[in-house]
């Protein structure tokens, strides 16, 4: 299976009009607010032994952050843009990237097969998946964890949604970020409530652990506060 062309094709513009700097995305928060205050959540159930994946890593800013925590770690995003972008951003070489399609079986597989079973770290990324690829994309996970791995996978809830809209009709209207989210036909998507632990529990997968959390932009709000997306955390393995 592969992601449809009109996916590939707002992602790839994306990243290739992009400078690859942190913090020009609207979701690409410091590391301080996402990747160190998430990876608590998984640490507590992650033999720290295993190498650890991040999905959809775009230009590299949290996997730089867990690279530091872990000794092997792989970013991994569908657009070359996006992985060129990380390597550039980490010529101390910190981290590995991979151009990864985590809709396609086989590629999956292929990674595990050189990284063997490994902790996953995706943040934001099913959500932004076609509904009809979210399947395939939970199952990658499920290959990639194997029987040792744990992933933990972050996603916004419907609540959502209202936040961003409601930031995009400020004063001034929508900032330049969000601007670009829309003209590169970006689509945040509706995640139903219970979703995504279905999808993970429908790819062989046992939620460990879930609880409430927010996501943090580098948009900032009026108070010059980050934008905060309600969300929700899974940690989930092959075996309880």
């Amino acid at each position: 299976m592969t992601v449809s062309d009109r996916y590939r094709k707002a992602w790839d513009g994306f990243w290739e009009q992009s400078n690859g700097e942190a913090g020009e995305a609207f979701w690409d928060a410091d590391a301080s607010l996402t990747a160190e205050r998430d990876i608590a959540l998984l640490t507590p159930h992650a033999d720290p032994a295993l190498p650890l994946a991040d999905l959809g890593c775009g230009n590299g800013t949290q996997t730089r952050h867990l690279a530091t925590r872990f000794a092997v770690v792989v970013g991994v995003d569908l657009c070359a843009a996006a992985v060129a972008h990380a390597r550039r951003a980490d010529p101390a070489g910190t981290a590995t990237y991979e151009q990864v399609n985590l809709a396609d079986d086989a590629q999956a597989h292929a990674l595990h097969d050189r990284l063997g079973d490994t902790h996953v770290y995706m943040r934001a990324v099913l959500h932004q998946s076609d509904p009809e690829d979210r399947p395939a994309v939970a199952a990658s996970v499920a290959t990639l964890v194997g029987d040792r791995g744990r992933a933990l996978v972050l996603e916004p809830t419907g609540e959502a949604k209202a936040v961003l809209q409601d930031h995009a009709e400020r004063t001034g209207g929508p900032s330049p970020k969000l601007r670009r989210v829309k003209e590169h036909d970006l689509r945040p998507g509706e995640v139903a409530e219970g979703e995504i632990a279905g999808l993970l529990r429908d790819a062989g997968l046992h939620v460990l652990d879930e609880g409430a959390t927010a996501l943090a932009m580098s948009e900032t709000g009026a108070d010059g506060t980050p934008v905060m997306l309600p969300a929700r955390w899974f940690v989930a393995g092959r075996r309880p």
